[in-house]
């Protein structure tokens, strides 16, 4: 059970406006304890008498820090609620030990002490909090902390040439215990969007399921959880035939697409009805990359760029018998991260596209232009990246941005692989990659 801690209550205030507080025109020099001035007053003027790089203010605190250049304010309340030491957050699982809610609205620290690691505050009822200025800053600047902004590897973008020589880690290294293997291949695929692992058995599919467990739980959809499939048109889906694919991303349909998916080709033999020694052919699969395909549309057509990403649409899964699967509102081709405005997941699959609304900023006719620019972007053979796969070599890519589709075929193929979330995927990539210390600092 949670505890609560006994806050004390003080005395309610106007907050102070943003525009009273002292202006920074200032280097800080500090050292545990005390805050020491460096030239201060030789190179600037006007400095008021007494200045502090934090200053107690009502409700809260009044910090000088290098975020825009001005005096900001931090709520005591905020500040009091993101204390992390043991006695308010278990150290176990990082979950508030305290009732959010019995911290004072009005609540100020009673002293506070700068140093150069941070700032050092003691409430009223004796308990006393530390904050780094890396955590204050990233707050104050970003107004959350992320360990990809600073350590995410930046993706880089690939084209037909990739097929020569594509990122790969071999199935015995991701399957050590001590998961370094498991870091290099969800670096390299949070890098490049996709990884083969290669020499992996391919008698027993379970050898394939085993490896994708390594990176995390197999996600469970309509078609089931680990696949392995020859074609069929029972599953009421394209997927399953012998048909070419043009590029695309699985999933459309659901709010919160799958964020890795796997093919391994366990075998491709001729089928039953064909002439002996009649070889099966066909079945290369087609890798694009969205990223980088976004980035030619938004250099070559800026407005079908932003068409693609304002303009949302309905998705929906209706082929199986009971089944009628949509997302929990419309969502565009280019979905942006709301805060940074980067692209951050692609949503296209033609077939599973809806009806192009009228109730947008642009008309049916503009967003069928933009469409039409966009595909035959990801038609082009400098975007078109083809790999046979063979048996004994999973291909597992970045559904968020990774298109894929394959050639025609003929014969019978046999595929096994399965989805995994995309939360999922970046936990584990975190958690190899990373030191635990590093990911609580920043993970908010």
């Amino acid at each position: 059970m949670r505890g609560t801690l006994g806050f004390q209550s003080s005395l309610v205030r106007a907050r102070p406006h943003l525009s009273n507080l002292p202006p920074v025109y200032f280097k800080l020099g500090l050292r545990r304890g005390a805050a020491t001035w460096q030239g201060i007053r030789k190179t600037y003027r006007g400095i008021p008498k007494g200045f502090k790089p934090v200053d107690i203010v009502d409700h809260g605190i009044a910090v000088n820090i290098d975020v825009g250049r001005r005096r900001n304010f931090l709520p005591g309340i905020w500040l009091r609620d993101n204390c992390r030491c043991s006695s308010c957050v278990n150290q176990d699982t990082m979950q508030r030990n305290f009732n959010t809610f019995d911290i004072p609205a009005t609540i100020q620290p009673k002293e506070t002490v700068s140093s150069k690691e941070g700032l050092a505050i003691t409430w009223p009822d004796g308990h006393q909090s530390e904050y780094s200025w890396d955590f204050i800053r990233h707050y104050l600047k970003n107004n959350h902390r992320n360990v990809d902004e600073s350590r995410d590897p930046r993706p880089l973008c690939f084209g037909p040439d990739i097929a020569e020589d594509p990122p790969s880690v071999d199935y015995q290294r991701v399957m050590l215990p001590d998961d370094t293997g498991v870091a290099e291949l969800t670096d390299k695929i949070k890098t490049h969007g996709f990884a083969f692992v290669d020499n992996t058995p391919y008698e027993d599919p379970e050898d394939t399921k085993r490896l994708l467990e390594r990176i995390a739980f197999i996600r469970v959809t309509h078609y089931g959880g680990f696949y392995d499939f020859t074609p069929d048109l029972s599953m009421a889906d394209t997927a399953y035939t012998n048909i070419a694919l043009p590029a695309h991303t699985d999933t459309t349909y659901f709010t919160d697409p799958a964020g890795l998916q796997s093919f391994h080709l366990l075998s491709h033999t001729p089928a039953p009805d064909t002439v002996q020694d009649t070889r099966p052919e066909g079945g290369k699969s087609l890798l694009v990359d969205g990223f980088g395909a976004a980035n030619k549309l938004f250099h070559e057509d800026p407005l079908a760029y932003t068409i693609l990403s304002k303009v949302r649409l309905p998705w929906h899964a209706s082929g199986n018998k009971g089944i009628t699967i949509a997302p929990d509102k419309r969502y565009p081709v280019l979905e942006l991260d709301e805060d940074t405005g980067k692209l951050q997941r692609i949503r296209w699959n033609n077939d599973d596209r809806g009806v192009v609304p009228w109730d947008g900023e642009y008309s049916p006719d503009q967003w069928y232009e933009a469409a039409r620019k966009w595909d035959s972007i990801l038609r082009r053979d400098d975007t078109q990246c083809w790999i046979q796969l063979v048996p004994g070599r999973v291909l597992i890519f970045d559904n968020w941005r990774v298109l894929h589709g394959r050639s025609a075929f003929t014969g019978i193929r046999r595929i096994c692989g399965a989805y995994i979330n995309r939360d999922d995927f970046i936990s584990r990539w975190r958690n190899t990659n990373f030191n635990r210390e590093e990911l609580l600092k920043v993970i908010g």
